[in-house]
């Protein structure tokens, strides 16, 4: 039996813990299967241990929104365009922009 690809991932996750590629790899699969609540707890852990991995504040947030937790993704949202503007990446930056305007200003 070929392994799943989330299979696949955990191994992996268990050889290398901290890695970011494979933990922002993880939540992302979780998010893939609509398993929103485990997702957020691997994008959690991944901005935790790298808070420069930019990619994480968007997916998190957008995890937060479909729990209807919109103040918890303002949060992340705020925290992304801080590090985006740190690490000078303007795409980024106006993603994460965009992504809080509209958890802001959307109803």
């Amino acid at each position: 039996m070929i392994p799943s690809r989330l299979q696949q991932l955990l191994s992996f996750l268990e050889t290398a813990p901290n890695d970011a590629f494979t933990l922002y790899s993880v939540a992302y699969e979780y998010l893939n299967q609509s398993e929103i609540l485990t997702a957020i707890k691997y994008f959690e852990q991944l901005k935790s241990l790298h808070p420069e991995y930019i990619g994480t504040y968007y997916h998190l947030g957008k995890s937060l929104e479909k729990i209807k937790d919109k103040q918890a993704a303002a949060l992340v949202y705020q925290s992304g365009i801080e590090v985006a503007r740190k690490l000078k990446d303007r795409h980024a930056l106006a993603e994460l922009q965009t992504a809080l305007n509209e958890v802001l200003f959307d109803d």
